[in-house]
Parts: C-alpha cells; sequence; structure tokens
C-alpha cells in the first residue's frame, strides 16, 4: 500500500481517497465573483468524509464560514485544507450565529445525532456524515425533534450522492432502462489498516457496528433503486472473524432483504488486501425484469483506469459507460431545499427510513 498522508492516517484512508477521487475544479469553494447563497459551518471532523460533504456544499454555492474541532492535530490538518477557513474555540459560537444557515458534521458516529439535535433546536439544517445516529433511541429523539422544529437533517451517503456511476445509474433506471427493478445487491469491502485507526473505530458503542455504520450506504441504495416503503430485514449477521485482539470490532457482516417492490442482498466486509489499489471495492448489481447493471464505482480490477465504472446489459446488448463526466447534483439541491424549504435532494422520510433499516439490521444482528 502506497504511503499515506498524515491527514490519512488521522482521518481515514477511505474518506481521503473519496474525496482526492473529485476533480479538481469540484475541491475549490464558491466560484470567484459568485455570490454565495448560504454561509455553513463544520462542526465535528472525526471522518475525512468532511472533506466530500464541504466540497459537496460549496459546489452548491455555499460560503464556508466556520469550523469547530476538539482534536488539535485533526484540526491542524483540516486546516491545510482551508486556510482561509477560522477555527472557532467552542461548538456554541456557530450554534449561536444566526448568519450560519447549514452545519455539516462527521464527528463520532455516536456523537452526531446529538450534535444534530442541538443544531435544529438552534434553527439550523444539518447535513451528517453517515451514520446519522447508532441508536434506535437516538433516532427517535432525531425525528421528535426534527418534526417539531422542521429543520432538515440529511446524510450524505456518498457511495450513492458522491458516485458518478451511481447518479448516472438513478438517470437510466428512472428512464425505464433495465424495467422494474427487482433485487439490488451491494457490497461494501474496506481496507483496514490498523495502525491509522483512530480508538473510537474499534468500539461498538462508539461507530455503532458494522451494518449501522458502512452498511447504511447498502440501505441508502436499496431504498432509492427499488422504491421500497415496506421492508422486512429476513436475515442479519455481523462477525469478528480475524480481529480477536479487538473484542468490539465487527469485520464481517450482511443482510437479506424483502420489501413491497424488490429484495436486497448487502455484504460488508474489513478484508480488502493491499494489493488493490483503492481502499475498497465497492459495488453495486442492480437487477431489472429488462437488463441489469453493474456498477464498479471505486476500480475495475479487469484494468480500466480509474473509478466510476457502469456496465449494462438489456435486449440490445452488453455496454460500458464511463462516469466521469456525471454531474453531482446532492450539494446543489440541498442548497436548494435549505434556501426553499423543499425536499429535492433527499426526502426526510428516505433519510431516516435508512437509517431505521441499518439500525434494526443491527440489533437483529447482535440478538
Amino acid at each position: 500500500m502506497s504511503e499515506m498522508s498524515r491527514r490519512d492516517l488521522l482521518l481515514g484512508a477511505a474518506g481521503m481517497a473519496a474525496a482526492s477521487a473529485l476533480p479538481r475544479a469540484s475541491r475549490v469553494s464558491t466560484r470567484a465573483g459568485a455570490k454565495a447563497r448560504l454561509r455553513f459551518a463544520v462542526i465535528g471532523i472525526d471522518h475525512a468524509h468532511i472533506h466530500g460533504q464541504v466540497d459537496a456544499v460549496r459546489r452548491g454555492g455555499g460560503e464556508f464560514v466556520a469550523f469547530h474541532a476538539a482534536d488539535d492535530a485533526l484540526a491542524a490538518e483540516f486546516a491545510k485544507s482551508h486556510p482561509n477557513v477560522p477555527r472557532v474555540r467552542e461548538e456554541r459560537e456557530i450554534l449561536e450565529d444566526s448568519s450560519i444557515q447549514l452545519i455539516l458534521t462527521s464527528i463520532v458516529p455516536a456523537e452526531r445525532a446529538p450534535l444534530g439535535i442541538r443544531a435544529m433546536r438552534h434553527g439550523k439544517d444539518v447535513m451528517s456524515d453517515k451514520p446519522g445516529a447508532t441508536t434506535l433511541e437516538q433516532l427517535a429523539e432525531l425525528r421528535r425533534v426534527q418534526r417539531e422544529t422542521g429543520r432538515i437533517y440529511s446524510i450524505l451517503y456518498s457511495e450513492r450522492l458522491e458516485s458518478r456511476a451511481t447518479v448516472r445509474a438513478s438517470e437510466l433506471v428512472r428512464a425505464g432502462a433495465i424495467g422494474e427493478v427487482v433485487q439490488t445487491i451491494g457490497t461494501g469491502p474496506h481496507r483496514i489498516h490498523p495502525p491509522v485507526r483512530p480508538d473510537w473505530f474499534w468500539v461498538r458503542e462508539r461507530y455503532g457496528g458494522i451494518l449501522c455504520d458502512i452498511g447504511s450506504h447498502q440501505f441508502d441504495q436499496f431504498l432509492h433503486f427499488t422504491g421500497a416503503s415496506k421492508v422486512d430485514i429476513v436475515a442479519a449477521e455481523v462477525r469478528n472473524v480475524h480481529h480477536a485482539d479487538r473484542p468490539g470490532f465487527q469485520d464481517f457482516g450482511n443482510v437479506t432483504l424483502r420489501s413491497d417492490r424488490g429484495s436486497g442482498y448487502i455484504r460488508l466486509d474489513w478484508f480488502t488486501p493491499a494489493g488493490l489499489p483503492t481502499w475498497g471495492d465497492g459495488r453495486l448489481t442492480i437487477l431489472g425484469t429488462d437488463g441489469y447493471m453493474e456498477l464498479r464505482k471505486y476500480v475495475d480490477i479487469a484494468g480500466r483506469p480509474g473509478g466510476d465504472h457502469l456496465f449494462i446489459v438489456d435486449a440490445k446488448g452488453v455496454r460500458y459507460e464511463d462516469c466521469h463526466s456525471v454531474d453531482l447534483p446532492y450539494g446543489r439541491q440541498l442548497v436548494d431545499d435549505v434556501l426553499a424549504r423543499t425536499e429535492t435532494a433527499m426526502t426526510q422520510a428516505h433519510c431516516f427510513m435508512a437509517m431505521e433499516l441499518a439500525l434494526r439490521a443491527q440489533q437483529l444482528a447482535e440478538s
């Protein structure tokens, strides 16, 4: 594996790889001369997904005005990427600033829901890294406060919303390219590299379990592509196969789903070998009545360079699409939603249902 930068070590290689895969034009502030559409701030930077979150809102016209981080080392590394954004001493300096409309966070997973609740009670909308909650009790409180305040609680599920191949697959499914969706199969293998992981990464109560954490991406995609509204968790499993020295860790999990609009299978693991040139070989297969698609999001082990590979099989034959030029609309849509009080980026019902499925599956697997 190639040498990682200190930022990779502190924040996690997977998130940095996802951020660095974006075109350079998307990793800059609001375009020079363009008027910012809203002001946003960051509280909590414990996972590198925060870089992609910031980029998404900036692409949507947001102005990044402040951040708060409790860890000095993380803050110093984060500031290198955002040198003109001030670090504030206390969280309340952001929460009590009425000019800030949107809060982004990738704080430790178990702290995301409590932070989101504080932000919503201060009149802020929230974009959280996944998972948005680590217990069903946290989710219940999120739902209650969101309903009471009318604020937005959104999650940037990067495996769908920041994956150009997945955005393109969404367009094709909506256009009827493979007919009615019958099943999704999502796999989320990750590289673990223990020396770079923070202490909370290994603690079940802090990261939420493998189905809640990295599995949350797959539940989001299942709901998105099937349009399911009633979902049964047929079976769920978690295991600690190869990390006996870390008794709170789960390195393998899988789930089978049945719904009113299709079936799903999810497999997750921390066994990506060092020989793969990226952090994981995330795949999604979407089976339809008239064809199917396979997405190789981060690498094509057959040899094509880069990521965002989409393969389509239908009555006309087999074809391949390179999705590098596909637009990523989530950040722009979320800014629109904050300003217009709409739900174009992600409905609140979808956000909470994806969270609930992940938490219920985790609970079933551990029962």
